[in-house]
């Protein structure tokens, strides 16, 4: 899949201190921070633990030298190109301890969250046109209706919410993965952002995927003194996938008491990707309260947070939402919710056709030979049992267990009529009373 690294635009890297837009205190107090924390001296050393550019870097530093806090060493380092060296004077160490006492964050330094909404519109999910071709490939290893796919691009290119909703074992999370892959770009992810004098941390390598730079990116990177705002992590587009674990808490800002820093909520780390609500109606909140709290977001492409205070503020809401349920819309959500859940499209167990290219790709897949006899009595005896319901996980179910049984029984794969029926006896419990 060809990566559209051109789509996005960069943000602009800060020229000067004034254009930060970030409290000059506060600023002032991460470098001293920093300093201290990470023991560094060199301007370009620094430059890269603050993740601002050198020229920024040096007037922060001629800042805290003129207020007394910083010193040059006196001594130029041959190994930093004859760098000059800086360190903390005593009244910088106590204004960096001072500043610790009241938060511990340090390193690079946050994006104002104005600047963030500035650089969320550039990267929006709503630009990508996702084609049919591009959602086909990304799909290629599930076998899909036709019509499901023409449902499915429309949704995902309008970026608004998907409910997608059928019997268990139809590939649901699976065509909520494919979704993932068929976007395919990347984005900016800020480190940290700051909003009225807090840090809220965003950049999470558990959800967003850094994309490495090449050694020639980096060789330019150092003449060009930096082409993007090092603030932000070029990452792919990010996914958050959730299932029954998933509670409202989980969708408010975590503050960490000890360092005195926000993390920022899985809604918010996924913005300019995808959030897959997986399992609906197996978690301990009711479904409808769940969407409920997505009403805003949803209609009005916004959040509202709130601090440790009480003050409540709004954020971007940037991100495709992806429900996923085996119940019946109308049995968990009343109807102003599904209003606001813009395409609802069913996944239904594929038909005979499809289930037979399955059982075929699969077997071919784990080397079982077909066999005329065996698939004849699964269609002719098995299914009927079932009223001829069929599921997409059902091939790599019956499969895997007949290969189960060869190799405990020391034969080589093969598939029988006796097989499938010891396979299929596995796949349903019987329903029985048992006596207590």
């Amino acid at each position: 899949m060809n990566m559209q690294t051109s789509a996005v635009m960069a943000p602009p890297a800060p020229k000067r201190i004034h254009e930060m837009r970030i409290p000059i205190v506060m600023m002032r107090d991460i470098l001293l921070k920093t300093m201290f924390r990470k023991n560094v001296d060199m301007v370009t050393e620094l430059s890269r633990a603050i993740c601002l550019p050198i020229p920024v870097t040096q007037e922060l530093i001629d800042m805290g030298r003129d207020q007394n806090l910083i010193e040059a060493t006196g001594t130029l380092n041959a190994n930093n190109g004859n760098e000059m060296g800086y360190q903390l004077t005593d009244a910088g160490k106590a204004r960096a301890l001072d500043a610790l006492s009241q938060s511990e964050y340090f390193g690079a330094m946050p994006v104002p969250l104005d600047v963030y909404r500035e650089q969320v519109k550039r990267q929006s999910i709503s630009n990508l046109i996702v084609t049919r071709e591009q959602l086909t490939g990304a799909m290629g290893h599930l076998v899909l209706p036709d019509e499901l796919i023409g449902n499915l691009g429309p949704a995902v290119s309008a970026g608004r919410s998907i409910l997608m909703y059928g019997p268990p074992g139809n590939g649901k999370s699976s065509i909520s993965n494919g979704i993932r892959d068929a976007l395919g770009d990347m984005v900016y992810v800020p480190r940290a952002i700051e909003y009225a004098g807090q840090v809220i941390t965003m950049y999470d390598p558990i959800v967003h995927t850094a994309i490495e730079e090449a050694e020639d990116d980096i060789n330019t990177l150092r003449k060009t003194t930096g082409w993007y705002d090092t603030r932000y992590v070029r990452c792919e587009r990010p996914t958050v996938i959730t299932g029954g674990e998933l509670s409202l808490n989980m969708l408010d800002l975590v503050y960490n008491p000890t360092a005195r820093t926000y993390q920022a909520p899985l809604q918010l780390k996924s913005t300019g990707g995808i959030f897959i609500v997986d399992d609906l109606g197996r978690q301990a909140e009711p479904p409808q309260a769940l969407v409920n709290r997505w009403i805003v977001p949803l209609e009005e492409s916004k959040d509202i947070l709130a601090l440790q205070s009480g003050e409540k503020f709004e954020v971007p809401f940037d991100t495709l939402v992806i429900f996923s349920t085996n119940f019946h819309p109308n049995e968990i959500f009343d109807t102003a919710a599904l209003r606001r859940i813009f395409f609802k499209i069913k996944i239904d167990g594929p038909n005979q056709a499809n289930y037979l290219k399955i059982f075929s790709m699969v077997a071919k897949k784990r080397k079982m030979p077909l066999n005329e006899a065996a698939l004849i009595h699964l269609l002719k005896v098995k299914y009927p049992t079932i009223d001829n319901v069929y599921a997409n996980y059902q091939p790599i179910f019956l499969i895997d267990q007949m290969i189960a049984i060869c190799e405990f029984e020391g034969i080589p794969y093969q598939m029988t009529p006796e097989l499938i029926d010891r396979a299929w006896a596995n796949m349903f419990v019987k329903d029985e009373h048992i006596v207590k």
